[in-house]
């Protein structure tokens, strides 16, 4: 297809355009004239200014993955996703159960699910673990050393689990900011 055909498709269309033709004949015109310019390899500047509006597909998607975030009740799993997805984290509420909530980046999602932390909730955890590409383990720094030692087990078991066991693990060391914090060096007493 030549530059001048293309001149006259669009003088065509204006035509069209002009004398209030159904609508429909406009674009199916438009379809015919895209196909033969994207077909064609012409090379010619108004052929490629046809394929860059035109025959381009929609853009390509983000690729989703599928986490599982855990620890236990006070860790900060829901403000930690909260902060992630730019919500206020004036309304937070402890998780009963799980939520899932989309965290958009640049070139991906991610689809986490936040288990709640609370004893008679963790029991379930293992329930949700299907499907997870990665594990987020927060962590309360700044929590008693009976907590430590909870979430330290907590943690042995999700290592140990068959369905996360391959898995990447983030360990967040959560509430660095509190007095009584621990540093990521610092051991566990």
């Amino acid at each position: 297809m030549t530059d001048l055909q293309i001149t006259e498709a669009f003088l065509y269309m204006d035509y069209l355009v002009a004398e209030k033709y159904i609508q429909l004949k406009i674009i199916n015109h438009l379809d015919y004239m895209l196909h033969l310019s994207c077909v064609s390899g012409c090379k010619s500047s108004m052929t490629t200014c046809f394929r860059a509006l035109c025959c381009k597909g929609p853009p390509p998607a983000r690729p989703e993955y599928d986490l599982v975030c855990i620890g236990l009740t006070g860790a900060g799993k829901t403000s930690l996703l909260s902060k992630l997805c730019s919500e206020s984290p004036d309304n937070v509420v402890s998780t009963t159960g799980f939520s899932i909530k989309a965290v958009p980046f640049q070139n991906a999602i991610l689809n986490v699910k936040e288990l709640g932390g609370a004893d008679n909730i963790r029991k379930y955890w293992s329930r949700y673990y299907q499907g997870s590409q990665g594990v987020i383990f927060v962590l309360d720094s700044a929590s008693s050393e009976d907590d430590l030692e909870t979430a330290r087990n907590e943690l042995h078991s999700a290592l140990q689990h068959p369905q996360l066991c391959t898995l990447p693990f983030l360990i967040l060391a959560n509430h660095q900011d509190k007095p009584a914090a621990r540093s990521v060096q610092e051991p566990g007493k």
